[in-house]
Formats: structure tokens, C-alpha cells, sequence
């Protein structure tokens, strides 16, 4: 049995947004435990960082939408852009990890998940390109998407 691109990349973005989780997550243990947490920037307020919270929102919402846009999709302009997408998100990883590793105190399980992601942001890179360069599938075939076998 082979598995499409589409099913591949899916699952991809779908660990790639639950390690970016599970990293934000790690970033905020410490409250839990009586501890303060680093912070880059200190607000007195939400408004000032409304900004940041719409930036992330965006780095979290893209990915949702390629996942969605991916499985539904099979477009060669779709699969072009999603390509540069995942180019995109694996140099802002790559500078996340450097940023992180430039930091007064290195959390040195913060950058094992950041290298983990930056990994399956690769993988990723190479299942769109894979995707991006295969020939499109007929809409009519017996690989539809919504043949069972």
C-alpha cells in the first residue's frame, strides 16, 4: 500500500503544529511550579502585544489551512506555493533555534524539540517538493480520494 502525498504532508503539518505546541507549552512549566518563565519582551498589558498574538495566530493558521488545502487540493499552483510555505516555516525555524540557542540560558530540551521540528520541517520540505514535481493524478481515477480499497 502507498501512501499519498497528500496523507504524508497532512500528517507532517499535523506533528509540526503539535510540537509547536508542546514548545510553547515547555515555555510555560515553570509558571506551574512556582517558577517565572523568560520572557523576550514584557508587556504591562495585552494591547501591547497584540501584535505578537495576531503574528501567531497567523504561524498557527497557515498550517491549518495547508493541512485542509493539501487533502482537498491537487492543483499545481496549490502544490507550488505549499512547497515555498514549507520553505518558508523551515527558515523560521532554523532562525527560532538559533534565537533560542543565542539566549542568556540555553534550555537544552527546548532545543532538542526545536531541532526534532526543524527535522520534520525538512521532511516536510521534501514530501511537498516530491508532491510539487509528481505528475497530477486523474481526477477520475481509481486513486481518488474517495475510492476505499
Amino acid at each position: 500500500m502507498t501512501t499519498s502525498y497528500q496523507i504524508k504532508i497532512a500528517a507532517l503539518w499535523i506533528v509540526f503544529l503539535l510540537g509547536t505546541l508542546f514548545h510553547t507549552l515547555l515555555g510555560l512549566m515553570p509558571i506551574f511550579h512556582g517558577l517565572s518563565v523568560i520572557e523576550s519582551q514584557k508587556a504591562n498589558n495585552i494591547n501591547e502585544i497584540a501584535g505578537i498574538m495576531w503574528l501567531m495566530l497567523g504561524f498557527f493558521v497557515l498550517p491549518m489551512l495547508a493541512i485542509i488545502g493539501s487533502v482537498f487540493t491537487e492543483g499545481k499552483r496549490y502544490r507550488i506555493g505549499h512547497f515555498w510555505l514549507t520553505i518558508i516555516y523551515s527558515v523560521l525555524n532554523f532562525l527560532h533555534l538559533v534565537l533560542d540557542l543565542l539566549l542568556p540560558q540555553v534550555i537544552w530540551y527546548q532545543i532538542t524539540l526545536m531541532v526534532f521540528l526543524f527535522l520534520i520541517g525538512l521532511l516536510l520540505n521534501m514530501v511537498a517538493f516530491q508532491w510539487m514535481k509528481a505528475p497530477s493524478r486523474n481526477h477520475h481515477s481509481s486513486e481518488s480520494l474517495t475510492t476505499f480499497h
